[in-house]
């Protein structure tokens, strides 16, 4: 295997941990390079489920290096619950303090980022973006501000101090004067700066550079993105997006690597299209055929448990992901879900209500998409299980004739399918 990203190719919550998992095993080092914990990944190993939110999924596998990247925003509370409880599914403690190791670039949320998030998704009413709370994106805020504070801050104590003596008043007025929220004496911010130290220390690695330089020299590496392309804060659908860059490109830059580093982009497609939160999503089914997609799907997101709304595949958006995500290649998770479907459809254009006017290329102007609606075309289903097969050229006629049409709209050849949630209902196709 040669480095690769792995990236959402809809908006998060396509099956990446799945992928991630299996293409680990050929890894030396797994670096996941964006967001935070509102990230959340499942991954079911040797019959057992693990939920992920912060940590790379590679921490299943003995002797391989997981790295929080800078680009990674870490709530340490959060880090700190997952930690414990992967620890009590039973994965050993040694094995972190042996594997998992965190840039002391990345950047910490802070208490207040996510009162102020809570706060502000709260007040926005019908207009809510539809946010997991987590404080991620005012972690973002502050970081582009120039007022965050990193992991690094927190191990030199007059370094801290001085920070503090500059964002703590900035801070204290904001959350006071705007949120009439809780506000931080010197004395407290220094009691939770000190204890976050205490969480991060086995695992910081302030030797970074000489790490993921011997990495890029000598090792494979793996890209773990987190959310989705049409979750992305410049591409996605603004402003009902993530605050980080999920896109293949933003791998380079949170990851520490040059794009050079980089050979392969898999984007990960669900065999339909979810999405979790408030947003635009023109292929959206409020049906029958949408509850059951939902139901057979167990469509509920890891990190929040809200249900996902559900709708056809929308190669409108598939072929924008491919293009702007930099995706070279496809995987294809749940097509096992259509197993029961007499007849699936497939997005190929968005006409305008308005105007009659058809387009294949993707709108991104969000406000307009209520004019939008999708122009289909019709698939006969092959109405048996696909849950054991293991290779590609013993899938039903029909299942394959879908998934050529499928990579004939999206501009990129696939090159995996998943057909259920356990890493051996996988087949990869030459």
């Amino acid at each position: 295997m040669e480095n690769t990203v792995v990236v959402g190719a809809q908006f998060g919550d396509e099956g990446k941990a799945k992928i991630t998992d299996l293409l680990a095993e050929n890894a030396d080092v797994i670096i996941r390079y964006q967001g935070g914990s509102n990230a959340g990944h499942t991954v079911v190993y040797n019959n057992k489920k693990y939920k992920f939110h912060l940590i790379p999924s590679g921490i299943l596998y003995e002797n391989k290096i997981c790295f929080l990247g800078a680009g990674v925003v870490i709530k340490p509370d959060d880090f700190k619950k997952e930690l414990d409880e992967l620890m009590t599914e039973g994965i050993p403690e040694e094995r972190f303090k042996k594997a998992l190791k965190i840039n002391p670039l990345a950047h910490i949320t802070m208490p207040w980022h996510t009162e102020i998030d809570g706060y502000s998704e709260n007040s926005l009413g019908a207009n809510k973006i539809g946010t997991t709370k987590k404080g991620i994106g005012p972690t973002y805020t502050d970081k582009y501000a120039r007022i965050g504070f990193r992991v690094e801050d927190l191990f030199n104590e007059e370094t801290l101090k001085t920070k503090l003596d500059v964002i703590l008043p900035q801070k204290n007025k904001q959350l006071e004067k705007i949120y009439s929220l809780k506000t931080y004496t010197m004395d407290e911010a220094l009691e939770i700066c000190r204890k976050y130290r205490e969480i991060f220390a086995p695992y910081v690695c302030f030797e970074w550079q000489k790490v993921l330089d011997d990495a890029k020299r000598n090792k494979t590496i793996l890209f773990e993105g987190a959310q989705g392309v049409l979750l992305d804060i410049d591409y996605g659908t603004y402003p009902y997006v993530t605050s980080s860059n999920p896109v293949g490109g933003g791998a380079a830059v949170g990851a520490s690597m040059g794009p050079l580093t980089i050979k392969e982009v898999i984007g990960v497609f669900k065999a339909y299209i979810t999405r979790v939160g408030e947003g635009p999503f023109v292929t959206e089914l409020t049906d029958e055929t949408g509850k059951k997609i939902q139901d057979i799907g167990a469509e509920f997101g890891a990190t929040t448990g809200r249900p996902r709304r559900c709708g056809w595949f929308d190669a409108v958006i598939a072929k924008y992901s491919v293009l702007v995500g930099g995706i070279s290649s496809v995987a294809l998770t749940k097509l096992d879900v259509f197993d029961t479907f007499s007849e699936i459809k497939l997005c190929t254009a968005y006409k305008n209500r308005l105007t009659g006017e058809v387009t294949e290329y993707y709108p991104t102007n969000v406000y307009t998409h209520k004019d939008f609606e999708p122009v289909y075309e019709t698939f006969k289903g092959w109405m048996t299980s696909t849950s054991d097969i293991k290779e590609f050229d013993k899938l039903p006629k029909e299942a394959k004739i879908y998934l050529k049409r499928l990579e004939e709209v999206m501009g990129a050849s696939i090159k995996i399918v998943s057909t259920g949630a356990d890493r051996t209902q996988t087949m990869f196709i030459k």
